[in-house]
């Protein structure tokens, strides 16, 4: 009783703010996905030039990410935490001043920079604070953020496109202007708001702050008993690499999703900005939901690989049909992208639970960040993969297919790959 009453305390006091920062974070670094229904027009840009200033954040992400991540556990979370808030903000306010598509990959690439280290930064920071045995179902709830981001984001951000023309600014100005300067506020009240450690938390008990050191302590030195790496171990682990692989081919679809969804639902049903913003959120609804439920099984059931084999493998089938049925009515292929969504957001719970189960301290700072940081070069690749697929095809078919297949390798991966990876020593 007293686990779970102070492990719920801790929940309700950090995963509300922290996943507010998140639907923030996630905003400011897709909302271009929306604004693009205007600003390709004003400015006359290509799909080919949107899909390269998209992917291109992911780039800036990576050469970031390690190092970010590592500064995190050394100056604390607090600290490092508000610095990236703060300057994602600015940056992503300045997007309102693109005029070109050399600024326009300028500043995405900029923005990737600044975001870098705050994902895997908050999943080492949840490590302190939360049992191994919940982390999963918290990870998962924590992670709805970036599905309710395009749930609440693309009707926002739909609407804001309506503003064109006042005060002499485009609406896509002002979706950059409205959703960066929160990240700016949210960023200073990281740092009156979190502690670094449970054992500075004045909002424990004396006797909950002693209780959950030493069961997150403990926890800690079980694991570096059994799997005790260093940072540069950690970075050549096979198991961390298979991972990297994982995650790579996983975001491949995560963000072709996330960019392109909004200029799917366009073109397939040729609805007005506003009402294409409203049924774009509704694969984000349904992945909000199922990555709740996933996360929860899979914390009960203490099963992870079945969990990510089978939602992958749930996804892919929906793009094989949508890339199948190119010509299929717009209800049809919005189904498909809602339960494809379903199927990729629900992995990410029990994908982020494996690290922490064989890397702990600065190994799992490092090993989390590159895991993320070579993951997201898939949001580099998909983007651009779809854009090429639809130059040749001449509509989504293409694209459909191609995230199908990759979808599938993921699913074979978790399957096979870390069955293997599980009986294998760790060293």
């Amino acid at each position: 009783m007293q686990e779970a009453q102070i492990v719920g305390k801790v929940k309700w006091r950090l995963i509300p703010f922290l996943f507010l920062c998140y639907i923030l974070n996630y905003l400011d670094r897709t909302n271009v996905a929306i604004a693009a229904l205007q600003m390709k027009g004003d400015l006359g840009f290509s799909d080919a030039v949107y899909a390269a200033g998209a992917g291109i954040f992911f780039l800036g992400y990576a050469v970031f990410e390690i190092p970010s991540n590592l500064i995190l556990a050394r100056v604390g979370a607090r600290f490092w935490i508000a610095r990236i808030m703060v300057t994602w903000g600015i940056i992503s306010t300045c997007m309102m001043f693109v005029r070109t598509p050399p600024v326009f990959y300028t500043l995405r690439f900029l923005l990737g920079l600044a975001e870098a280290g705050f994902f895997p930064g908050i999943l080492y920071y949840l490590s302190h604070w939360i049992p191994q045995r919940e982390r999963a179902a918290t990870s998962a709830l924590f992670l709805t953020s970036t599905s309710l981001s395009g749930v609440i984001g693309s009707p926002l951000a739909g609407a804001i496109l309506g503003m064109q023309g006042v005060s002499g600014l485009a609406g896509w100005q002002w979706v950059f202007l409205l959703e960066g300067i929160p990240s700016i506020i949210c960023g200073f009240a990281v740092l009156w708001y979190l502690d670094d450690l449970p054992a500075a938390a004045g909002w424990l008990k004396p006797r909950e702050r002693a209780w959950l050191t030493r069961r997150i302590g403990a926890e800690h030195d079980a694991t570096r008993r059994a799997h005790d790496h260093s940072l540069l171990e950690a970075l050549v682990h096979p198991r961390v690499w298979l991972l990297c692989i994982l995650y790579f081919s996983i975001i491949i679809s995560f963000y072709s999703m996330t960019f392109w969804t909004p200029l799917i639902v366009k073109s397939v049903s040729g609805l007005s900005n506003l009402l294409t913003g409203f049924v774009s959120a509704l694969p984000f609804l349904a992945a909000s939901i199922a990555m709740v439920l996933v996360g929860h099984h899979s914390d009960r059931s203490g099963e992870r690989r079945w969990h990510l084999a089978v939602c992958t493998w749930s996804a892919a089938l929906a793009l094989l049909l949508a890339g199948l049925l190119p010509h299929a009515p717009a209800a049809l292929t919005i189904a498909a992208l809602c339960v494809a969504a379903a199927g990729i957001w629900s992995i990410m719970g029990p994908f982020w639970s494996l690290p922490t189960e064989f890397l702990t301290g600065t190994a799992a700072a490092g090993g989390i960040a590159l895991i993320n940081s070579i993951g997201n070069l898939g949001g580099f690749v998909g983007p651009s993969a779809m854009a090429r697929a639809k130059a040749l095809t001449g509509d989504f078919s293409g694209g459909f297919l191609l995230l199908a297949a990759t979808l599938a390798v993921a699913g074979a991966i978790a399957a096979i790959g870390l069955r293997s990876a599980r009986r294998k020593p760790a060293h």
